[in-house]
Parts: C-alpha cells; structure tokens; sequence
C-alpha cells in the first residue's frame, strides 16, 4: 500500500553537484504528499545553496546534527527519512529513532536492508537513466513510478536566486558576460586548458564579450602556473577563491552563460535556468547519458569515439575524447548565445 508522508528528511551530504540532481525528487514529493514538509541534510558548505530551492522547506546542517542523530530526530516530527545516499549512521538513527518511513536501497547496502523498512531495489551501474532520473527510484514506496523525461526534469526545477548589485556592476560593463570553469576538482573528465586558451582567442574579437574563470582557490593557482596564456588574455578575468558556493551561484545567476566540464557548478547552472554547456567524455560512467546538464537552456558535447586506450583507467584531468571536442564547436554555441540575447534586447 502506498505510504503517504508529512514531514520527509531527504539525506545528501555528498557534493553539490549530486544534490542539485536531487532536487527535482523534492519536487515530484510536494506533487505527491501536499502540504509535507521537506527537510535536505547536507554539508554546511552546500547549505545556502539548497535554502534557495523553493522546493525545500528547510536546510539541515550535517554539521550541527552529527553527534546526536538520534536525538534530532526524536526531538523533530519528520516522519520519513530518504537515504538518497548511503548514510550508515543516519539509516541507524532513523531506526532507533523509531521514523515511521525509511526509505534506502536495499540493493546498494546491506545495512540499508536491515535498517530500512520501505526499501528500494536499484543499480546505478546498471541504469540507463540520468543520475536525476535514478533519484525517483526512491519514490515507489509511494505508488510513484514514473520517471520523468530528461525533457520533462528541468520542469522540476524551482529556484529563486537574489540578486547580488556588486556582481552586477561587475558585470554592467560588457554585453556578454561567459563565465568558465575550467577544472573539476576531480570530479569530472576536463577540456584541455588549451582548447579554453584558443577559444578565449577566438572570442576576443568579440569587443563587446567578457570572460570570467571561476573555482576554487587550488584552481586558480593551477591556473597561474599551467595556464598563464589564459590568464594574460585581455578579455580574461580570473575570480577563482573569490566566491563562497552560495555567491557563486549568483554569480552565474546573472551572467549570461557557463561552460564546464561534469562538475557540480555545471549542474547547478542548468538547475537555474543559465545558458550552460556541458563537455563530456562518450565513456560510462562519465558520459552525457548520466551525467549531462539538464536545463530550460543546457546543451552538451560529446564525441561519438572513445580514446583508443581504456577512458576509465587515465588518470590525467583529461584524455583524447576530450580534445576532439574542438573549440570551433564550441565557439558556435557561444555565438548562438550572444545572438539569442541581442534578440531579447
């Protein structure tokens, strides 16, 4: 029988990126159980972020919950626990906090199997779906089982991002304001820092067009001293350890395109409804069919050939699948958006 839920504490303390393919989850939910409740743990650093979905009612942080999980939710009224991502310690909790619902997949844990009551059964490995479309796994406890569309995900989006009047100053000056983020903090297969160089050349007879560099700190020091050509481009400018997460999110809120590789901030810009363009390998796990970025305005690139040695095992930040995506191809697509806005002026 159906379960039905008031109050649902949906559980992702990993990265941003896996927590913004999350949120369409959130959604389908308040679609499925009206007037629940819905609550998200994650790391405190992903917290502003995640206040600014309209889908979910309230941020809690792993940080100041972790040493008494038990007793947080004994002292809260949240009558369901989704375990969207293996949490040993909070499945164990929910269990000796006596939560009516907890919802796991048994197949991926064998503490989910005992801990866990309404259980799912599912392969990631196995799927053909997107990683936001697998997330709706977790919802057949409640009768659900559609999976969205890749089509119909960024319909499941609901963000509401304030506006930051520094950044837009910054960016007042120029027509088009792309944004670049060049790394992935090892989480994704890179474009070589020499095709980002070559386009970055490509786009400076564009007078009118700005290019931001955007990441962390480390990044940016990788930056100063592997790619120094890209750096000394005049119409360059590099914010890399400028911006805590929630800034960064304003930030691409409001300049007019993002190019990445499979990183959080990727996701995070097709989520919001920025032009965005994804590069990606053609090799599972890495490729566009789980990890694309999914957006109202998100394209991705692909080549159709994978490297001629074993994509899994390159260690580099980037391979010869990567390279073949050329920055003609991606020139074009920028020029398509510097077009589109002129039209929406």
């Amino acid at each position: 029988m159906p379960i039905t839920s008031k109050h649902i504490l949906i559980s992702r303390t990993d990265n941003i990126g896996d927590i913004v393919l999350t949120l369409p989850m959130a959604a389908r939910l308040k679609q499925l159980n009206p007037g629940v409740k819905i609550s998200l743990l994650c790391r405190r650093y992903a917290a502003d972020v995640v206040r600014y979905c309209d889908d979910i009612d309230e941020v809690v942080e792993e940080e100041n919950v972790a040493d008494d999980l038990v007793g947080f939710l004994r002292g809260s009224d949240i009558d369901t626990v989704i375990l969207a991502q293996p949490n040993r310690e909070l499945a164990k909790a929910a269990f000796f906090a006596r939560v009516k619902h907890r919802i796991g997949n048994a197949r991926q844990k064998v503490y989910q199997l005992i801990y866990c009551n309404d259980r799912v059964r599912f392969s990631k490995g196995l799927s053909e779906n997107h990683e936001s479309q697998i997330n709706f796994e977790f919802l057949r406890p409640y009768g659900d089982d559609h999976i969205p569309t890749r089509e119909e995900i960024p319909d499941l989006y609901h963000f509401t991002v304030p506006r930051d009047e520094e950044i837009a100053a910054g960016f007042a000056p120029y027509q088009f304001n792309l944004i670049l983020h060049t790394k992935s903090n090892g989480h994704g297969r890179e474009w070589p820092v020499e095709h980002y160089i070559e386009l970055a050349r490509k786009l400076a007879h564009n007078e009118g067009l700005h290019i931001w560099l955007t990441g962390s700190a480390g990044e940016g020091k990788w930056l100063e001293e592997h790619a120094s050509l890209l750096l000394a481009q005049p119409n360059v400018s590099n914010t890399c350890g400028r911006f805590s997460l929630s800034r960064l999110t304003a930030f691409i809120h409001q300049a007019d395109g993002l190019i990445a590789s499979g990183t959080g901030p990727l996701h995070l810009s097709a989520a919001i409804g920025q032009r965005t363009l994804g590069l990606f390998p053609p090799t599972r796990p890495m490729h566009m069919g789980r990890w694309a970025a999914l957006g109202k305005r998100a394209h991705n690139l692909a080549t159709d050939i994978p490297c001629s040695a074993d994509c899994r095992r390159i260690t580099e930040p980037t391979c010869d699948c990567m390279r073949k995506i050329t920055p003609e191809t991606v020139l074009k697509i920028v020029s398509s958006w510097i077009g589109e806005k002129e039209l929406e002026r």
